[in-house]
């Protein structure tokens, strides 16, 4: 038994001293169309991918979007490649790692799904392909800068620089960078939470609070005081009712609406609306594009 367990912590830690530190590799670079499939995002897997890489701290990029020093030395990331191994029963992924030189670096956990849909299964098996970076604690190491020759390309005919060239030339491009930009060459990912087809979609209690209506401030108003002695009489109609004065002559029509105590309110000239505020009538309209309230001494 002691013998048993001994060879699987061997094992452990030669696979461990196998897998590559990611400390060392700047960058992940994830294709838009990965060589399993025929079309790009197939599936949405690219921005599945490059959006799980982003949340764990890497820093993911596309495939046709590098930024300037990885440009110039493709050593500083490694390619994002989806294996996949699916049968007719089952999606199955694995996400390995690859270097400049082609080889493979770090290869997850095998994901798996049962799922028949193509996007809800690829998205389940790469989902769980991606737990073997979990508790990584992924840090830039910035080695890969200092000890990896510096490759370039010159219409086809790669050079290798030795280091002191190599760092007149990279010193020359972040000069140039500086006056180009002040900000930061890395790459921002635009791939977040919001913008992604794989949000939680777990329905959360609202924050939202009902309140009671309020009457609305405003601003430039008109007040407009009726004398005392100008009194309109109420008198119900099906709809509501109709002011009238002491001649009798009708005045208003004021007609019910959802709200107690507020009326739609039309003359022979305005439309409005009148409502009780502080006790007393008030109508409420538009002359001229200026808001008018006009205090109304009314009868019920």
């Amino acid at each position: 038994m002691k013998i048993v367990i001994a060879l699987v912590f061997t094992f452990i830690g030669f696979s461990s001293f196998a897998q590559t530190n990611l400390d060392d590799y700047k960058y992940i670079i994830v294709p838009k169309k990965f060589d399993a499939f025929k079309n790009m995002n197939e599936h949405q897997t690219s921005t599945l991918v490059k959006h799980l890489f982003t949340g764990k701290g890497f820093v993911a990029v596309y495939d046709d979007q590098l930024p300037e020093d990885l440009k110039f030395n493709r050593c500083l990331g490694v390619v994002a490649d989806l294996q996949d191994d699916s049968s007719m029963f089952s999606t199955k992924t694995i996400i390995n790692l690859v270097d400049c030189n082609d080889k493979i670096v770090f290869s997850t956990m095998q994901g798996i799904s049962k799922e028949k849909q193509y996007k809800e299964a690829y998205s389940e098996a790469i989902r769980e392909s991606m737990r073997s970076f979990n508790g990584m604690n992924y840090t830039y190491s910035a080695k890969s800068e200092k000890d990896e020759p510096v490759t370039v390309n010159f219409k086809n005919d790669v050079k290798k620089l030795d280091e002191s060239k190599a760092a007149a030339i990279l010193k020359a491009e972040k000069v140039k960078e500086e006056e180009i930009t002040t900000k930061n060459t890395e790459v921002i990912s635009e791939e977040t939470e919001q913008t992604q087809y794989y949000n939680d979609r777990t329905p959360v209690t609202s924050n939202i609070k009902k309140t009671a209506p309020a009457t609305p401030v405003l601003k430039n108003v008109e007040v407009n005081k009726t004398m005392k002695q100008d009194i309109w009489y109420a008198q119900e109609t099906d709809n509501g009712y109709q002011l009238v004065d002491s001649s009798p002559k009708v005045r208003m029509n004021l007609l019910k609406s959802s709200t107690d105590n507020v009326f739609m309110a039309k003359t022979d000239t305005k439309n409005g609306m009148v409502y009780q505020k502080d006790g007393n009538w008030v109508f409420e309209y538009y002359e001229n594009d200026k808001l008018v309230q006009e205090e109304l001494n009314i009868k019920f």
